[in-house]
């Protein structure tokens, strides 16, 4: 009887034990949950306050004969945007133009929205807008020709995604253009690149890169 006891007194013990055990491991995994959401939290609201950082002009896709060049950061949008016209916001937005010294220029627009969650949808209007482009560049250019391209999407924090858009008019030069549109919480950018040419001139994997860059370095 006595041995019988002191058996039935260690399993409950060790059913104690089990349950005290058991019970710290969940209040330990609940405590680094809340420490990972507030440090989530902290991170969104120091990008919230800090200036976003753009693209050097040594971080466009290589041109064979000219050197990059590259305006100040101004805020606003740029003037009349291929393929973005009235798709971005004027407020919480800025801007970067590049050149070179033949026909070949690029963009960099950065638009801070409100929220994550507000950031995404403006990411994917713009893609649908890059994706319409053609259309509607071929119904208000009737004797022209237009299409586009999905080259995927890339690497950059919470998302990329690369496309190409082609036009051509009659007694015109025909033109490429290379659209980025990525996502880092609450901040969309855009890179743009075009020149006079087609498909098989544009520099894909470079502007890849390129926009993968523009993505991450945001707020590196």
């Amino acid at each position: 009887m006595q041995t019988r006891r002191l058996s039935t007194r260690a399993a409950a013990l060790a059913g104690a034990a089990a349950v005290a055990a058991a019970v710290l491991a969940t209040g330990g995994t609940a405590q680094a949950q809340d420490r990972a959401a507030d440090h989530s939290q902290t991170q969104a609201r120091q990008r919230a306050a800090a200036a976003p950082v753009f693209l050097a002009p040594r971080e466009l896709p290589p041109h064979p004969l000219s050197a990059w060049y590259a305006g100040n950061v101004t805020q606003g949008l740029p003037e009349a945007p291929f393929c973005l016209e009235n798709a971005l916001p004027t407020t919480g937005s800025s801007h970067r133009l590049f050149w070179t010294e033949y026909d070949t220029g690029a963009s960099q627009i950065v638009v801070k929205a409100a929220s994550a969650d507000a950031a995404a949808k403006l990411a994917g209007a713009v893609e649908r807008k890059v994706r319409d482009c053609a259309a509607d560049w071929q119904r208000q250019n009737p004797q022209g020709t237009a299409s586009w391209r999905d080259y995927g999407t890339v690497t950059g924090e919470d998302g990329a995604h690369v496309y190409g858009v082609h036009t051509s008019a009659p007694d015109s030069e025909p033109s490429i253009h290379l659209f980025g549109v990525g996502r880092d919480g609450s901040t969309v950018t855009i890179v743009g690149w075009g020149e006079m040419g087609g498909f098989a001139d544009a520099p894909v994997a470079d502007f890849q890169r390129t926009t993968t860059t523009a993505v991450i370095k945001l707020y590196a």
